[in-house]
């Protein structure tokens, strides 16, 4: 007999399915509504997800058949599943459903039977007891995001410098504006970012920001700072509540007078090329901009030209090759970066290793440096040689985390740290290529970690990283 039907040929109502038991109603989270009033809300509880039809025959009270069961998604919070319990199909959004399973969402139409005539349809609803759950919200945040660019430690006490919103620890920061308060002649001057170099307008403690510290702390308590460190801060700290920075103009209490949209376009745009003509060209009204992410100034986004103005590698703008070719430079405008920022990859020089090379893994770095120098070469003559190797298609691209890999080559624009991670990814491939023989006597005997590069042990376990070789491929325990 089908769920949802009488005992009879047919119903001239379809039968409405049965709410839960009331003990599971306190852990209702989604209900069933009807298109027909006459019948009751069904609710779906937490350990009662089996929908029940009611089947009526004459001579008895009825029969509760099991009709489907409806589970939320853990990792949705909008959608959940229906699975067919019944001897027969069921409709769920026009489609046809057996006894599989298939997702539902909000609004989701759910007919008890084959056809919509003579079946009830449900409307499927998530009610507002999720809401409890908002509590438990947790945030995801990559740990590297949330330390100071100054000690390169996880934040303390942090805080937050407008307009470019920067986090820094309190007293990293506040020793930072000390020096450079000391080295300046013009008082007057705003401080720049130690990460962007914009001119900071206020600074202030960030309390948001504070609480996921502390979040982090507990979950990672091997970021944890030395209590002496953690004393040397605070004495650095100076930043009690928000400071504007800078010799701000005293403020007329009279109404500014109102200027004309050509005079804003000449005066307060931070494209130097809205104000003057600089390498025959010069913005016209309401054109394009492109706001560079390293200085965060202005420039035109100009497709027509040689000069690449965004970093294939992340997809960024950065405004230094562009001004160089344009003549532009600082004395022009503040606001722009120093061509260096972003190059061709064939153009660059390195004479050290970056310091998050391999990870970060200190161990991994001195075994590259080792091996680098009993070649007899130096750092750049490697580099370049495996630069060409990834111009002939001789490595893998795979494992390089950037953007447009396959379209990537030594000719390439990239920025820094862009450029930072394509070095890593060469000198990966310059270490698993080599032979064992060659490494320095420490590290030819270690065994090869079983989560290779992947292997989140290394960064708070020093012995782990030193004692197993972490410049592999991940095997995850298979021989």
């Amino acid at each position: 007999m089908d769920a949802g039907e009488c005992s009879t040929s047919r119903p001239p109502h379809p039968s409405a399915a049965s709410a839960p038991s009331p003990s599971s109603a306190t852990a209702v989270w989604a209900k069933l509504v009807p298109s027909d009033p006459a019948f009751p809300e069904v609710e779906v509880a937490e350990n009662d997800a089996v929908v029940c039809s009611l089947v009526a025959p004459a001579a008895t009270a009825g029969e509760e058949v099991a009709w489907c069961e409806i589970r939320r998604n853990g990792g949705d919070a909008s959608s959940a599943t229906i699975r067919n319990l019944s001897s027969d199909a069921i409709i769920v959004d026009g489609k046809i459903v057996k006894q599989e399973a298939v997702d539902v969402k909000p609004g989701s139409e759910i007919v008890s039977g084959p056809q919509k005539e003579d079946h009830l349809a449900y409307t499927f609803e998530i009610t507002a007891a999720r809401d409890q759950d908002k509590n438990n919200v947790k945030i995801v945040i990559d740990i590297e995001n949330a330390k100071c660019s100054i000690c390169l430690n996880l934040w303390h006490d942090v805080v937050t410098v407008a307009p470019c919103l920067h986090n820094f620890c309190n007293g990293c920061f506040s020793e930072w504006l000390r020096r450079s308060s000391s080295k300046s002649r013009d008082k007057s001057q705003s401080a720049a970012c130690p990460q962007c170099r914009t001119a900071v307008q206020s600074v202030g403690r960030n309390h948001f920001l504070h609480n996921i510290e502390e979040a982090i702390l507990q979950a990672f308590s091997s970021l944890q700072r030395s209590d002496e460190e953690i004393a040397l801060l605070e004495s650095y700290a100076s930043v009690k509540s928000n400071i504007v920075l800078g010799k701000q103009k005293n403020q007329s209490r009279k109404r500014p007078f109102s200027r004309s949209s050509d005079e804003i376009s000449n005066a307060d745009l931070p494209c130097p090329q809205c104000r003057n003509e600089f390498g025959g060209f010069r913005c016209i009204p309401g054109a394009a901009h492109l706001q560079c992410n390293g200085c965060g100034g202005m420039m035109p986004a100009r497709s027509n030209i040689n000069i690449p103005q965004k970093c294939l590698g992340c997809d960024k703008a950065f405004c230094g090759a562009y001004w160089c070719s344009q003549g532009v430079n600082s004395s022009h405008c503040n606001l722009i970066c120093n061509q260096e920022t972003f190059k061709m990859i064939s153009q660059r020089d390195i004479s050290r290793l970056p310091d998050a090379v391999h990870g970060g893994n200190p161990y991994e770095k001195d075994i590259t440096e080792k091996c680098i120098q009993q070649s007899g070469k130096t750092l750049q003559a490697v580099i370049s040689e495996w630069i060409s190797k990834f111009d002939n298609l001789e490595i893998d691209r795979t494992r390089l985390q950037l953007n447009n890999v396959d379209a990537i080559t030594s000719r390439t624009y990239i920025c820094n740290h862009c450029y930072n991670k394509f070095i890593d990814f060469l000198l990966y491939w310059y270490r698993v290529s080599m032979p064992r023989n060659l490494l320095p006597p420490d590290a030819v005997n270690r065994e090869s970690c079983w989560y290779g590069f992947t292997c989140r042990t290394q960064h708070h376990r020093p012995d782990h990283a030193k004692k197993l070789n972490h410049v592999c491929r991940p095997t995850r325990g298979n021989p």
